[in-house]
């Protein structure tokens, strides 16, 4: 190690590393600390939605990591890490210069499966990274401003592709743009691992909504979306919401995976194969229990990595992250409604949304930002 204190090394500004940004600022410690992330800013997934619909303001839904990097007098280095050498405590960046550490925490999310559509060219819009999706998102209301029966296919149909469908809709309805949007789910239907009262709440305002859910395998070609059912649907425009996969980069690292590729993690949130790594999020999986790929969950599993990431450098006891039975999903319908999934239980309305807006205010303010609600 070429450098003298002990320094832990944080790859990524996701909703867990935010915790211990927020864990340094409260203890006094003399470990040197570096966050790497390619944006000084951290988009909340959770509002984005609510972003598309035109009921929040972009600086509303994306944190500041400056201030507070430097309320917990961490280093902030724009840059990306593409390589990690565990056996060397050692990750490599983006511009080829590389950072050794102590310990690593990783959370860095994760990437879209667009594999089957890549044949969409400029046409298909990943809903990640989120920053490039937020860049191109006022370029397609201006598309459809210009193009007379403009078409919008939202493919997947998990909570993100629905709300997704709901705020495109709503975005153009507020332009008074009669563009189409569509909705693509597998065949797996919508909303999988949600309860039936749900996934029939959804699919009603999706028809009241005039979104038409089509349920087939979906491959993109050159005019839009052929469908496994023999239909094929013309799309001007295609966001790829298909579900998560690991980051191809990992391939380039000697920690142990998954099938998928996700970094192992045990109940610590620690690597299986390296003790000085630890990841959070969409990154890692568990390997003593399914963990969806949830941003409940790495703001939950936050306060325990930051613990542990601290407990690993001084010797203290680790923490267990041991998430909830269910998880409460509140999914934003477009206007100020939303649906509510908990378990066996569901319900619907704007209370619901007043509900969802209040949560994601409270998590925003914790973090800095502050928003007034739009009419």
């Amino acid at each position: 190690m070429t450098h003298t204190k002990q320094r832990l090394l944080l790859a990524g500004g996701g909703h867990a590393q935010l915790s211990v940004l927020r864990a340094l600022s409260a203890h006094a410690t003399e470990i040197e600390t570096i966050l790497v992330t390619p944006s000084p800013y951290q988009i909340y997934s959770g509002m984005l939605p609510g972003w598309m619909a035109g009921l929040y303001a972009l600086d509303e839904c994306r944190i500041d990591l400056r201030p507070l990097a430097a309320a917990a007098k961490v280093r902030l280095l724009a840059g990306q890490v593409v390589s990690i050498q565990a056996g060397q405590q050692r990750v490599t960046l983006a511009d080829g210069s590389q950072l050794e550490y102590d310990a690593l925490s990783l959370d860095v999310g994760s990437d879209v499966y667009t594999s089957l559509l890549q044949a969409a060219g400029d046409r298909l819009l990943p809903v990640k990274p989120l920053a490039e999706f937020i860049r191109r998102w006022p370029k397609v209301i201006e598309e459809a401003a210009r193009k007379k029966g403009y078409r919008l296919a939202v493919v997947g149909g998990g909570a993100a592709g629905v709300e997704l469908a709901f705020a495109a809709q709503q975005a153009f309805a507020a332009c008074g743009l009669s563009a189409t949007v569509l909705l693509v789910s597998s065949a797996h239907g919508l909303l999988p691992g949600h309860a039936e009262g749900v996934k029939r709440r959804v699919s009603r305002l999706l028809q009241q909504r005039g979104i038409h859910n089509h349920q087939a395998q979906a491959v993109a070609d050159e005019q839009g979306l052929q469908l496994a059912t023999g239909e094929h649907i013309a799309a001007d425009c295609i966001i790829g919401a298909t579900g998560a996969r690991a980051p191809d980069w990992l391939d380039d690292t000697d920690l142990a995976r998954d099938e998928r590729g996700y970094i192992l993690v045990d109940a610590h949130h620690r690597s299986l194969s390296h003790p000085q790594v630890f990841a959070a999020g969409d990154v890692c999986a568990r390997n003593d229990m399914p963990l969806a790929r949830s941003g409940v969950h790495a703001v939950f599993a936050g306060p325990v990595l930051a613990h542990n990431l601290l407990a690993s450098l001084s010797g203290q006891t680790m923490q267990t992250y041991r998430p909830r039975k269910r998880s409460l999903y509140l999914l934003a319908t477009g206007r100020k409604h939303a649906i509510a999934s908990w378990g066996a239980f569901s319900a619907q309305g704007n209370w619901v949304w007043q509900w969802k807006n209040w949560i994601d205010r409270r998590f925003m303010r914790k973090h800095g930002v502050r928003g007034v609600d739009k009419e």
